[in-house]
């Protein structure tokens, strides 16, 4: 079912009603009802309550008009709305952090709607339109060219980079430690999919069954998740441990996207566990981050040696946040191994050697990693006692540690998890299905006996990974005694491995505006010439007189009545210091220097570029206007 509105921002929006579309709006509304929720005790003291719902729903609506929109244009429209107003909540606490952190939210959403942009002029110039089906047909059994890939590649940028798929992850590990936690919620388990839904689309539509692309998204999402999860293992701190969490989810769902164009005939595996995860991946950090905006709230702290055993007597937070855990770990029996499950079968399934062999060990590693992480976060919180024994006493004491509304909030999404990965086949590959139509499947696949011993192997090896890198890397190498005997964990991340500090920051802030300015000032000094020139030769200017003429009749006649003002005081008040100046002269060569500047300025290039942007301004102003009108 299609829906088209006219006449808006020139071309017109176009909507698209399908199953993958209603399924992911529902899912839109229930995470920000949980969220809201959540919000109404997280930020009862906030000074900027207002500002932060207004924009929350502002976000909604964007991001349901990314959902359903049936072409590039009208995604672009609510990309970039989504972008700017979920910029606030990045911003909201206005703190030195929270600002740069939000300061690289938005180079990076800005940066990547321009590339979106660019995008799409080269495909309109190509094919004449940006409806996702038409395109589909149009490229259908055609060798893709360059202009094609090149338009690819911009788009891929714009939406990769809001999806926090490698190098355009930067934002993310920044971003949702220093924004409320219902907020990050939706960053993490929202806002990121609708990157990952410009990805898809890409796939699907553009480069269907182009195994050159695949390779290149297959590329990009195995360094995704990988990373993601070795950041992840060495965060300190609560949030960022699950923004890290949340790049590497990205990855496996982007290797999930990578394999449908591999696959593309046959790709039905890999459709439905990239949509799985998605769904997944949004409620398991629903669940998590709210659960952190709890402790949050009653500790002022995400540090995890400062939050360590806040947990320990609080079996419902502990329950809700080990439902996540498990979720995002793949242990079996939980969903997260479900739509894990169907992403690695779809890769034994294309085969192909010494590289897929090697995609197959990144991906059981990485999702090692994920276990050995989420056991991090959930021993320190939960298990382990705090190496203040004031503090724990404090944290044990705490009985009312969030309202029963918040309570609904986190155990809504827990309980649908665990019934959602309890009942894969009545619920998950009834979901799964819906999903068809968006991801051009032909067949719906065959059912997967998703308990079999090889699938359970698969699991089994992540599971020995992470127990390994847990207690090795994570209880060796990244904890030690402090000064009294306790072990504590420490940052053993390197400084110069942070890719906005070393990389993005020097680049953007310090390079490229050194280089575009000594280009700048070249370019200003020829045009300073040739004006020089021009005054010259054709347009001499006209020199001033030694002498000056005695001006106008306007100038003479002020010049007399302040010589006959001057002349009072010299004859009064001004007879020990009387003033001998000659105001009509005066008045008369400063109104000849007035003139003579107004004709060099009428006769230089900048007064022409100035008339020439007033006029511009007007111009659009009219058409604008023009639109409305109709």
């Amino acid at each position: 079912m299609r829906y088209f509105l006219p006449e808006i921002c020139g071309y017109g929006l176009s909507f698209q009603i399908d199953g993958f579309r209603i399924a992911f709006s529902a899912l839109a509304v229930l995470a920000w009802t949980m969220a809201l929720i959540a919000s109404m005790e997280y930020m009862k003291h906030d000074g900027h309550r207002g500002r932060y719902y207004f924009f929350t729903f502002v976000t909604l609506f964007a991001t349901l008009g990314v959902f359903l929109s049936a072409d590039f244009f009208t995604a672009l429209i609510f990309f970039e709305i989504m972008s700017f107003t979920s910029y606030t909540w990045v911003a909201q606490t206005e703190k030195e952090a929270a600002l740069r952190a939000a300061d690289t939210y938005l180079a990076v959403a800005v940066i990547g709607g321009l590339a979106i942009l660019m995008g799409l002029f080269l495909l309109f110039h190509m094919y004449g339109t940006l409806d996702f089906e038409k395109l589909g047909q149009l490229v259908l059994g055609t060798e893709p060219t360059a202009m094609r890939y090149a338009a690819g590649v911009c788009i891929l940028v714009g939406f990769g980079a809001k999806a926090g798929i490698f190098p355009l992850h930067i934002w993310l590990p920044k971003a949702h430690p220093v924004a409320p936690a219902p907020a990050s919620s939706l960053l993490s388990g929202m806002l990121t999919k609708c990157g990952i839904f410009g990805a898809i689309v890409l796939a699907s539509r553009l480069f269907a069954g182009d195994r050159a692309w695949g390779t290149l998204i297959l590329v990009l999402g195995a360094c995704t998740m990988f990373l993601g999860a070795l950041l992840a293992v060495f965060a300190m701190d609560l949030k960022r441990t699950l923004a890290c969490s949340s790049v590497s989810q990205i990855g496996f769902i982007t290797v999930g996207v990578g394999m449908c164009d591999m696959l593309f005939g046959e790709h039905a595996l890999a459709a439905h566990g990239t949509m799985l995860h998605m769904i997944n991946h949004s409620l398991i950090k629903l669940v998590l981050f709210l659960c952190a905006g709890v402790i949050y709230m009653n500790t002022h702290e995400l540090d995890l040696n400062k939050i360590r055993g806040f947990g320990r007597k609080k079996p419902y937070l502990a329950g809700c946040f080990l439902a996540g855990a498990l979720a995002i770990g793949g242990i079996p029996l939980f969903s997260g191994y479900i739509s894990k499950t169907l992403l690695h079968e779809s890769i034994l399934e294309y085969g192909g050697g010494g590289w897929m062999k090697f995609l197959e060990i990144v991906f059981i590693f990485s999702g090692g990693l994920t276990i050995a992480y989420m056991t991090k976060l959930f021993v320190t919180v939960f298990a382990e006692t705090n190496t203040d024994e004031a503090l724990q006493r404090s944290y044990d004491e705490k009985k009312y540690y969030m309202t029963p509304a918040s309570a609904v909030a986190v155990g809504i999404p827990a309980v649908i998890l665990l019934l959602w990965g309890w009942m894969p086949h009545r619920l998950m590959d009834t979901v799964a299905d819906l999903g068809s139509g968006f991801f051009a499947l032909e067949e719906s696949g065959e059912a997967v006996h998703y308990f079999s011993g090889e699938n359970l192997l698969g699991a089994v090896y992540s599971i020995v990974i992470g127990a390994v890198v847990y207690l090795v890397v994570i209880r060796g190498a990244l904890m030690k005694k402090n000064e009294t005997g306790a072990k504590v964990l420490v940052n053993r991340w390197p400084e110069w491995l942070d890719l906005e500090n070393t990389v993005y920051r020097p680049l953007l802030l310090r390079f490229l505006p050194c280089m575009f300015g000594f280009i700048c000032r070249i370019f200003d000094s020829l045009v300073d010439l040739i004006v020089v020139l021009l005054r010259k030769t054709i347009y001499r200017d006209t020199p001033l007189p030694r002498y000056y003429s005695e001006g106008t009749a306007l100038t003479r006649a002020l010049g007399k009545v302040l010589n006959l003002w001057r002349d009072l005081g010299n004859r009064t008040w001004r007879r020990s210091h009387p003033v001998d100046k000659d105001y009509v002269h005066l008045l008369a060569v400063k109104s000849d220097e007035i003139a003579q500047n107004n004709l060099i300025i009428t006769r230089s290039i900048s007064f022409g570029l100035f008339l020439f942007g007033v006029g511009f301004c007007l111009m659009l102003f009219y058409l604008i206007a023009g639109d409305l009108h109709f």
